[in-house]
């Protein structure tokens, strides 16, 4: 292992790279060196400004393919983050070829994964005060069904732009906590429709997060698809997570109904779009709520 030295942090690559080019953009002040998806990402400081770095080109400690794999993903994900530009989702701002790679530039989000999977090591996720997760469900209810219409509305673009959300989970959602405010990242494996499953059981995605046809090779992938996803993601943001019982749901029966049917098993029981999805929920929200959250269909 090669321990690289930027500024005033360090990390792990398999093999030494040289990475001045970022003094370009700025001083490094964190990285995130722990993906497995090839990529090893920068938190850069220039003046008042702050941006997030992705960068392929480097062999990471968790990443089993191969770097021009990695280049290749990330100049896809390029394009997808130029046709999917939304103000729900972290903002790109141009991108960078270097001899060695290819880097992502975004303007910095202060906002917490709710997955953050490399602090996992360090305090337990549902328990621990410094946990997003945790904190996050000690939001009231109203803010976090705020939250959750933010996401509904980044999907429904998504739908609408004739693309499906492909790898989306509780780690594509970062939260700050100081304004309230959700954010959406990492949708560098979006693709256009129509799409199937062209990887069977590998299809790429969590496990925690994945409806039956992302397990069975040839079968579509689409908004079906989402609903699911985003069906998931409800019971783990205002419910029980793994268990779905009404028990362990914090809002009304309405929204617990209309989420279930959101991750049914048989893909023609579900909602068949998310635009059909997200008007039942904000319907469902209003008639409990006595009135839309912001950002209604």
């Amino acid at each position: 292992m090669a321990v690289i030295y930027l500024d005033n942090v360090s990390f792990q690559l398999k093999q030494i790279q040289d990475f001045s080019w970022l003094k370009e953009i700025g001083d490094v002040f964190c990285v995130f060196d722990q993906q497995d998806s090839g990529n090893v990402s920068f938190g850069v400081k220039n003046g008042d400004n702050k941006y997030f770095v992705k960068y392929a080109g480097a062999q990471t400690t968790e990443y089993k393919g191969s770097t021009q794999t990695a280049i290749h993903s990330l100049n896809k994900a390029v394009h997808i983050y130029e046709d999917l530009r939304h103000a729900n989702v972290v903002n790109f701002v141009k991108k960078i070829d270097t001899d060695n790679g290819v880097a992502a530039v975004f303007d910095w989000f202060d906002g917490e994964s709710l997955f953050a999977h490399w602090t996992f090591d360090k305090w337990d996720r549902y328990t621990h005060p410094a946990s997003p997760y945790y904190k996050y469900k000690r939001l009231s209810v109203e803010t976090r069904l705020k939250s959750i219409d933010a996401i509904f509305q980044f999907l429904l673009f998504v739908e609408q732009q004739n693309y499906v959300a492909v790898d989306f989970y509780d780690g594509s959602i970062l939260y700050d906590f100081n304004t309230d405010t959700t954010k959406i990242c990492d949708i560098d494996f979006f693709r256009k429709k129509p799409t199937m499953n062209d990887m069977g059981g590998y299809f790429v995605g969590s496990r925690r997060f994945k409806s039956p046809e992302e397990y069975i090779l040839g079968a579509p992938i689409d908004s079906i698809t989402n609903v699911n996803a985003m069906g998931v993601l409800l019971f783990g943001l205002i419910g029980g997570e793994y268990d779905r019982s009404f028990k362990k749901w914090e809002v009304s029966k309405e929204l617990y109904e209309i989420a279930k049917k959101a991750t049914l098993p048989e893909r023609e029981m579900r909602f068949q779009s998310i635009k059909e999805f997200y008007k039942e929920w904000d319907t469902a929200v209003t008639h409990a709520y006595g009135g839309s959250v912001p950002g209604s269909v």
